[in-house]
């Protein structure tokens, strides 16, 4: 089966041209991010399941059309997870589609990025050629760590087949903490926090209409938890409402993220766009027209705002960061990332014409022309 689709992919990337290139796809789960783009599908969810999974040394290779959701099952029959807690947006989510749109959850902060624990990958690239990395050295790209560069790269540089993934074992103790507080102390308190040996693997500041309040996931062996606990203080979430509110938060459920717009894959216009701020933690609380969340220890932050592109990046840019329109109309998505300077864009540039150099694959999705 897998020769077979892998001779399909190739026979259609060879007849494909940057007249009419391949948009390589899963679930589309996550076809709302990134730049609008145009190409004829390429569908992988026919190439799924587990290639191998060796518990007791935390790898697995999955296929990439495999349903992130059948994976996360397979792990958690071995008592194992993906540590960084990736978004699915959808029943239809793949392992391909996780990696492509290099998007992490909740404990990123804690646990790492998608890229930290993408140990290898098998992609076909714009010539039609069977790639293995790592262990491959590829012309051109000497130098760059192949399977890290495939996180984030939304299909842009190629189509993954398969990915190798670190798991981890799930912690043996959790608690959940609300503390109300204003968004300023959270920020104080999160990064007094940072510098202490606590098991903080979470934290979330929102804005409701009950107040303001600072949510902290505990994680790890049990007595540190308890003892994590007596430091930290607050009220404890009973365990089914915790995990509820940590998936809600995974997935954009929380009662914030609707108010952003409901734009669906399409990006049709439905509310104020959805802006992702990365941030240096320790950034002061940003003066923004409309509600913020506020997620990794100070690190990602979320703006629901009808606000100019212009204006959003220029004040995070002032504190450090950047700013992605992570939800909007197909318009404003046509700037959807943080413009890149020129040394940057020219290696973009050089890595897109290795792995693509007849423009096989829609190009645009990240960048115009990229």
């Amino acid at each position: 089966m897998s020769q077979a689709f892998e001779q399909q992919c190739r026979e259609r990337i060879l007849a494909a041209s940057a007249g009419a290139p391949l948009l390589i796809q899963g679930g589309g789960s996550k076809a709302f991010y990134g730049r609008p783009v145009q190409g004829e599908i390429l569908d992988t969810r026919s190439h799924r399941g587990v290639v191998a999974y060796e518990p007791t040394e935390l790898v697995v290779t999955v296929k990439a059309g495999t349903p992130l959701a059948e994976l996360e099952a397979v792990l958690a029959e071995k008592g194992q997870y993906l540590a960084f807690e990736p978004p699915h947006f959808g029943s239809e989510a793949t392992v391909g589609g996780m990696v492509a749109a290099g998007l992490s959850g909740p404990r990123r902060a804690q646990a790492g990025a998608v890229r930290d624990f993408v140990l290898g990958v098998r992609l076909m690239d714009g010539q039609g050629q069977a790639l293995n990395f790592g262990g491959q050295v590829m012309k051109n790209v000497a130098g760059y760590d192949v399977p890290r560069l495939m996180a984030g790269s939304l299909g842009q540089l190629g189509l993954l087949l398969e990915v190798s993934l670190k798991v981890l074992p799930r912690p043996v103790a959790e608690a959940t903490l609300r503390l109300e507080t204003s968004q300023a102390k959270a920020l104080t308190l999160m990064n007094q926090w940072g510098g202490k040996p606590l098991p903080i693997v979470a934290t979330a500041w929102e804005k409701t209409g009950e107040g303001e309040s600072l949510t902290v996931r505990l994680a790890g062996a049990r007595a540190a938890v308890q003892s994590a606990q007596a430091v930290l203080g607050g009220d404890v979430l009973e365990r089914g409402a915790a995990a509820a509110f940590w998936d809600d938060l995974r997935e954009q459920r929380l009662p914030f993220f609707p108010a952003a717009g409901s734009f669906g894959a399409t990006g049709s216009a439905g509310g104020p766009a959805l802006w992702r701020l990365s941030l240096p933690s320790t950034a002061p609380t940003l003066e923004l027209p409309g509600p913020q969340l506020v997620e990794w220890g100070g690190a990602q932050r979320w703006l629901a705002s009808d606000a100019q592109a212009r204006h959003v990046r220029e004040v995070v840019e002032k504190a450090g960061g950047h700013a992605t329109l992570f939800r909007g109309t197909a318009e404003a998505r046509e700037q959807a990332f943080h413009p890149l300077a020129a040394p940057l864009l020219a290696i973009h540039r050089r890595l897109r014409a290795s792995f693509d150099p007849r423009g096989a694959f829609a190009a645009g999705r990240l960048y115009e022309g990229l």
